[in-house]
């Protein structure tokens, strides 16, 4: 019986030490942690599709990492779990309130969007992504400058967050200061090299400038 027992255990040793492949995707977040470095871009695809499914803030660093991977698609499936975990706050009755204030945006319900994450910064103020949503809301209303307050507070909480500097681009270009624009769009860029729109407003700047230097001449 001992020897059976032995037996049990060793196999079950052998099986949690042997390798995730594309088969055998990660189901909990320490497994998807681990699979997130495999050499199979295949699995660590299925590992970042389940930490936007499981993750937790302190997982972001890692998946920041793999916004530069050579596999386009685990590029891809990083960035959105990065907005995944980012829209969760921990707690089930704001994330449902913030999952309203998102509705009421698609709806174009501003004020009430306004009002519905104006609650859940003040349910929550450490979420981060509370405050960028209502800061998107605030661009959207014209009310540039407290949505510029709002991208702080964001970014003051959740260091990299590339979406909140982007947003600090628009307000800048929304504001006539170009220079300013793309000084955030870069650091966004950086944070995240995948963004196409954020590259080639990028490129109308300093398009836009040359066109001037020209003029001048």
């Amino acid at each position: 019986m001992l020897r059976a027992l032995c037996l049990c255990i060793v196999l079950m040793i052998m099986t949690l030490s042997q390798p995730l492949s594309a088969a055998d995707p990660p189901s909990t977040r320490l497994q998807a942690l681990k699979a997130i470095e495999h050499p199979e871009p295949a699995v660590r695809r299925a590992a970042i599709a389940r930490l936007g499914e499981v993750g937790a803030m302190a997982d972001a660093d890692r998946l920041v990492v793999r916004l530069r991977d050579d596999d386009a698609p685990v590029r891809q499936l990083a960035e959105a779990a990065l907005w995944q975990i980012w829209s969760r706050s921990g707690n089930r009755a704001i994330d449902a309130l913030f999952q309203r204030g998102v509705q009421q945006m698609a709806a174009s319900q501003l004020v009430e969007a306004l009002t519905t994450f104006s609650e859940v910064i003040r349910r929550k103020p450490a979420f981060a992504q509370g405050w960028n949503q209502r800061a998107i809301v605030y661009y959207l209303l014209g009310q540039y400058e407290l949505s510029m307050k709002d991208c702080d507070e964001a970014l003051k909480r959740n260091r990299n967050h590339f979406g909140a500097l982007a947003g600090y681009g628009q307000i800048y270009l929304a504001l006539g200061e170009p220079d300013r624009a793309q000084s955030c769009l870069e650091r966004a860029l950086k944070l995240n090299p995948n963004m196409a729109r954020v590259a080639a407003t990028i490129r109308l700047i300093e398009q836009h400038r040359e066109q001037k230097r020209r003029a001048m001449i």
